[in-house]
C-alpha cells in the first residue's frame, strides 16, 4: 500500500529552535563546555527524571528541582564548576520562550493534508505548571487545528524512543507501518519507528527534510503558495448579545483571551468577513470580539436614519465596552468600520488602546467644503448618491440576494461592479450578470451565509450608514485641531478601486506616529482576498503596539 499519513515531531521539527540547539547556546553563554547541558540532560537513561516528566508522572516544576540536583551532581563528576547564576528554570524557560512555529514545515503539513494525507503530531511533551506555561499552550493551540491528531507523551504515559509509543501512533492512525512517514530531529527517536517499518526522515535541516518528504510523498512542498488560514465556522463560535438601549442590541462573536480587540466590518458585510482573522488574532494572544455592526445580521436594525450617524454609532460602541466591563480595546475596522474606528480614536481616545483601518483613510473634515460636496465632485462615489433615497437601493439589492453578494464579493481581477454613473445607469447591479459566477475568494457556503443574514436584516440599516453624510461632517468639524497620537496602523490594498491607496497620502499630518501596511494585488475585500498577508501585518502590529502598557503609579 502507498503512503497515506505523515507524522511530525514538535520540538525541532514544527517548532524551532530545538531544545538541543537552545541548550548548546545556553552553555556557550554560561561559558560551559560545548555539549555539557545536553549530555547532562540525556545522561539519566530511561528511569530518570526527564523520562518521568515526559510520561506525565511529575510536572515541570517538580522536574526543575530534580534537575537542579542532577546538573550539580554531573558537574562535580565532570570536574566542571557551574556559574553562580546557573538556573535550570531560567535556561529551559528561555528556550521555550524563544520557540516559534517552523512556517515552511507547517505549510508542508497543510499542503499534505489538503492533498488527502492524514497528518499528526507525535511529541515528547510535559505537564507545564511553570510561570511561562501560557507559551506552550499558545504554541500547541496554534498548531493543533491544522492536524488530524496530536499525541503528547505526558497524556498517554509513554515517551519516545519507547517502541510502545510508535505502536500507539499506528493504532491511532489505523495504518500499517509502511503507510506512515515520521519526521524527528533526534536519530534515536527514529530507530524504533524504522524497526517497525515506518518510513523515517531525520529533520535537522528544514529544507533537506522537506526535499526528502517530497521524494517519498511525490508532493511539491517547497516554495508552494501558502494555503488559506483556517476560517472559523459560525456554529463553532461563542455568540454574545449586548443591550445598548431599549430596543437596540449588538451581536458579536468571541474567541481568545488577552487584551480586547474589536473588529468592525463594512458594507455590505457581517462579523463573518473576519472569519480568517478571528482565529489568528486569538492565537496571537488577544480576546477577539467581531461585531455585527448596527443594522446587520443578528444586531438590531432600527429604521431611523439618525440611528446610524457616526456620533450615535460611536456612543453605541462605548456602551458596548461598558456593558462588557472592558475599559479599553484595540479597534480594527474595514470600509465603514474603518471610518468608525478613526472617529473612536478622535472622540474617545481613552477607550482605544490602538486603532487600525483597512482601506479606509483618515481624512480630516474641511469646515469650508462639506463631505457631500466632495462626494458629488468625485465620480467614483456616485453610488453613494444613489444610496441616498430611502427604498431605492434597498429594492435593487434585496431583489436577488444571491446575485447581490456574488456581484459584490470578488477578487481584484474579477471585479465587474462599477461605482461610477450609477444613477445614470439606473442602479448598481444593472451592468452585472443576472447569474454571476462564484468568485475564487468565496465558497457557495460563504455566499449563503451572507444571504441568510440579509434575509433577516435587509439593506435599510446598512444603507442608512450612507445617509448621515451631513450629520457626520458637522460632528467631525468639532474635532478640528486634534491629532491622533495613540498607536495607529493604516493598511492599504493596492487594487481597491474606490478607497484608493493615494487617498492615505497625507495622514501623517494628523497621525504623526502612524504605521503602515501595504498589500499587493488586493482589492476591496482585504480580509477575504489576502488573509495570510493581512494576518501577518495585524499580528506583528498588535504584538508591538497593542499590548497593555505598564501601569504608572498616580501617587
Amino acid at each position: 500500500m502507498g503512503l497515506r499519513a505523515v507524522v511530525f515531531d514538535l520540538d525541532g521539527v514544527l517548532a524551532l529552535p530545538s531544545l538541543f540547539s537552545a541548550l548548546d547556546r545556553a552553555a556557550e553563554e554560561l561559558v560551559l563546555p560545548s555539549g555539557f547541558l545536553n549530555k547532562a540532560f540525556n545522561k539519566e537513561g530511561l528511569g530518570g527524571s526527564t523520562v518521568r516528566l515526559m510520561k506525565g508522572e511529575i510536572t515541570y516544576c517538580q522536574w526543575v528541582s530534580l534537575m537542579e540536583g542532577d546538573y550539580r551532581k554531573y558537574s562535580e563528576e565532570s570536574g566542571i564548576c557551574l556559574p553562580k547564576n546557573f538556573s535550570v528554570s531560567q535556561i529551559f524557560g528561555k528556550a521555550l520562550s524563544a520557540k516559534e512555529i517552523n512556517r515552511p514545515m507547517l505549510q508542508a503539513a497543510l499542503t499534505l493534508r489538503k492533498k488527502g494525507f492524514t497528518t499528526g503530531i507525535l511529541t515528547n511533551n510535559y505537564l507545564d505548571d511553570s510561570t511561562r506555561r501560557g507559551r506552550l499552550a499558545q504554541l500547541i493551540g496554534e498548531l493543533r487545528p491544522h492536524f488530524d491528531f496530536l499525541i503528547e507523551s505526558c497524556r498517554i504515559g509513554m515517551a519516545k524512543p519507547d517502541p510502545q509509543i510508535y505502536r500507539f501512533m499506528l493504532d491511532t492512525l489505523k495504518a500499517s507501518p509502511n503507510e506512515v512517514v515520521f519526521l524527528d530531529d533526534v536519530g534515536a527517536n527514529l530507530k524504533p519507528a524504522r524497526d517497525l517499518g515506518v518510513v523515517t526522515i531525520l529533520a535537522r535541516n528544514t529544507n533537506t527534510a522537506l526535499q526528502e518528504l517530497e521524494k517519498v510523498t511525490g508532493m511539491q512542498l517547497l516554495e508552494t503558495a501558502a494555503p488559506l488560514p483556517n476560517p472559523c465556522k459560525p456554529s463553532d463560535m461563542s455568540h454574545g448579545y449586548v443591550p445598548i438601549k431599549p430596543g437596540v442590541h449588538l451581536h458579536f462573536v468571541e474567541l481568545g483571551s488577552g487584551p480586547a480587540v474589536c473588529l468592525c466590518h463594512g458594507f455590505p458585510e457581517s462579523w463573518f468577513s473576519w472569519r480568517y482573522q478571528i482565529p489568528a488574532l486569538a492565537q496571537a494572544g488577544f480576546r477577539v470580539l467581531a461585531i455585527d455592526m448596527k443594522g446587520y445580521g443578528e444586531s438590531s436594525a432600527p429604521p431611523e436614519i439618525e440611528e446610524y450617524s457616526m456620533e450615535v454609532l460611536c456612543k453605541d460602541m462605548v456602551t458596548f465596552l461598558d456593558k462588557l466591563g472592558i475599559s479599553q480595546a484595540v479597534f480594527i475596522g474595514h470600509d465603514w468600520g474603518g471610518m468608525l474606528v478613526w472617529n473612536m480614536a478622535l472622540f474617545y481616545p481613552e477607550r482605544v488602546r490602538a486603532v487600525a483601518s483597512l482601506n479606509t483613510p483618515f481624512i480630516l473634515a474641511n469646515p469650508k467644503v462639506s463631505t457631500m460636496e466632495a462626494i458629488k465632485a468625485n465620480p467614483i462615489f456616485d453610488y453613494q448618491l444613489y444610496f441616498q433615497e430611502p427604498g431605492v437601493a434597498e429594492a435593487e439589492l434585496e431583489q436577488n440576494l444571491n446575485r447581490t453578494f456574488k456581484a459584490f464579493f470578488r477578487a481584484s481581477d474579477e471585479v465587474f461592479l462599477n461605482t461610477r454613473n450609477v444613477r445614470e445607469a439606473g442602479g448598481l447591479l444593472v451592468r452585472t450578470p443576472e447569474n454571476p459566477s462564484l468568485s475564487k475568494i468565496m465558497t457557495e457556503e460563504d455566499i449563503q451565509f451572507y444571504v441568510e443574514q440579509f434575509k433577516k436584516s435587509g439593506f435599510r440599516g446598512p444603507l442608512n450608514w450612507y445617509r448621515n453624510i451631513d450629520r457626520n461632517w458637522k460632528w467631525s468639524c468639532k474635532s478640528l485641531g486634534r491629532k491622533i497620537l495613540i498607536p495607529a496602523l493604516m493598511v492599504v490594498a493596492e487594487k481597491d478601486k474606490v478607497l484608493l491607496p493615494e487617498m492615505t497620502k497625507h495622514m501623517e499630518n494628523w497621525i504623526p506616529n502612524l504605521k503602515r501596511g501595504y498589500i499587493k494585488d488586493c482589492g476591496h475585500w482585504t480580509q477575504i482576498e489576502k488573509p495570510n498577508e493581512l494576518n501577518q501585518i495585524l499580528t506583528e502590529w498588535l504584538k508591538t503596539d497593542a499590548r497593555d502598557p505598564p501601569l504608572v503609579s498616580m501617587l
